[in-house]
This record gives structure tokens, sequence and C-alpha cells, in this order.
């Protein structure tokens, strides 16, 4: 892949986010809070950037979203290869409950 490629990539992956943001904020706002990992302030400022804001915005060569999964805690749980369904359920049950304390603490 090129380096334009990659560029186009992220490009698209930006409005997207934006896109699918701005849609969840105004559709949910506490449930988006929680999903994006985002603040209210950052919230309130999605909800109201117009097509050409977003576009703008999304055109930067930076991605705008980024993993939450920064610990390898949760990606244990997440990745659990080779184990049965219900520990499966019970290994991303516990992965959500992380990911939403640790949602809490950035709030």
């Amino acid at each position: 892949m090129t380096t334009d490629q990659i560029l186009s990539e992220v490009r698209e992956t930006n409005l997207s986010y934006l896109m699918l943001a701005q849609s969840l904020i105004r559709a949910d706002r506490e449930q988006a809070l929680f999903r994006l990992g985002i603040s209210g302030d950052t919230a309130t400022l999605i909800a109201t950037l117009s097509p050409g804001q977003m576009m703008k915005i999304a055109a930067g060569n930076t991605l705008l979203c980024r993993f939450r999964m920064d610990d390898d805690i949760v990606w244990g749980l997440l990745t659990n290869h080779g184990k049965t369904a219900a520990n499966d359920t019970t290994a991303r049950l516990h992965a959500s409950i992380l990911m939403a304390g640790r949602h809490q603490e950035a709030a």
C-alpha cells in the first residue's frame, strides 16, 4: 500500500467516524459518550458540526479515532482464542466492564 493510499484510507475512516459519532450522539447522547469514549464537551462539539466542517476535519492526515483497549488485560480478554462459548461471553463482559470503568475515570 502506498503512502497516498494510506492517507486516502485515513481520510475516509475519519469521515465515517465523524458521521457515526454525530449520529450516535444525536440518537442517544449518554450511550454515545460510553461507546465512543468521549467527554460531554467533545460530544457537544461533534453534534454541532456542519457537513462542511466534518469534511474539513476529516481531510487531515491524522486518524481521529483510536483504540481504547490499550492494555494487555483487555486485549487478552477480547482475544480469548480456543475457549468455550460461555468463557468467551464472560471474558467479553469482563472486558466491557473494565472499559466502562475507564470511561468513568476519564469523564
